[in-house]
């Protein structure tokens, strides 16, 4: 059972490299635990997430059960981030979570071209 939440991600997008160490850095609590989705074996329950549902977006398990991708997943980021909580309720006004899914989807489908280099690690 995960005890905090669990942020997978593509290890080897530099464009998810910049936006994760971002929200490690704003994570000073270290309430968010951060991990590229090829080590997600470390918990279990998270094998059942695919690898083609992690290759088109983040994905962020929350100790609950639930699991929330993509843009439905940021608003739970920045409600765990202390910076973030100011900014978080935006995104229960009507439309915004189309919106966000919308955005997120545009950005993932074009990472390769806003900066993702394959990382060498």
């Amino acid at each position: 059972m995960l005890s905090r939440p669990v942020l997978l991600w593509d290890g080897s997008c530099g464009f998810c490299q910049r936006w994760v160490a971002r929200v490690e850095r704003w994570d000073r609590a270290s309430r968010i635990e951060t991990m590229k989705a090829w080590d997600r074996y470390k918990y279990p329950e998270l094998l059942r997430i695919s690898d083609d549902d992690l290759n088109h977006a983040m994905h962020l398990a929350m100790p609950d059960g639930r699991v929330l991708a993509g843009g439905r997943a940021v608003p739970e980021i920045l409600r765990l981030l202390p910076r973030g909580r100011w900014v978080a309720w935006v995104f229960r006004l009507p439309g915004v979570a189309w919106v966000t899914d919308r955005v997120y989807a545009w950005v993932a489908a074009r990472r390769h071209t806003l900066g993702c280099k394959v990382s060498r690690e």
